[in-house]
């Protein structure tokens, strides 16, 4: 867990690559209870024979916004600011769902600080965050993230 004590800190990090969380699995079950919360009942995430005879995946895929909101999660295991009395997620500006996440995989995110802009009782952060898929080359999800911290 990176521990960052304090906005000149945090500034000083703009550009850099600033954490890394741990490996997430993503099961079978937390891809259900999503796509239950979400409505989102394709067959391509809780069908798992079909998926495994008719995907071209070859079996069950997590939503991509099921891995998209992973993000505050990964993140509060990877970053602590010490002195910040509450976080918000603020929006993002650009996400790309870039390969498949399997059901049984394990995500991970990588998080680069972009920029550090001063608000009025805190400071709004862009993030660049790539959620890796352990054994894969090539990311599940790019996104840039923007978060306040007051």
């Amino acid at each position: 867990m990176r521990e960052i004590h304090s906005l000149q800190e945090l500034k000083s990090l703009i550009g850099q690559e600033v954490a890394t969380s741990d490996w997430v699995e993503i099961s079978q079950e937390r891809i259900n209870m999503f796509a239950e919360a979400t409505g989102d009942l394709q067959w391509i995430h809780i069908d798992v024979e079909r998926a495994k005879r008719e995907s071209p995946f070859g079996g069950p895929i997590a939503h991509g916004f099921l891995t998209l909101s992973l993000l505050p999660m990964l993140t509060a295991n990877a970053i602590h600011q010490s002195d910040v009395k509450m976080g918000v997620n603020y929006g993002l500006n650009k996400v790309r769902f870039t390969s498949p996440v399997p059901a049984g995989s394990k995500v991970r995110a990588r998080m680069k600080l972009l920029n550090v802009e001063d608000i009025t009782g805190g400071a709004q952060m862009n993030w660049e965050v790539t959620i890796e898929r352990e054994g894969s080359d090539k990311p599940a999800c790019v996104a840039e993230s923007i978060s306040r911290r007051y």
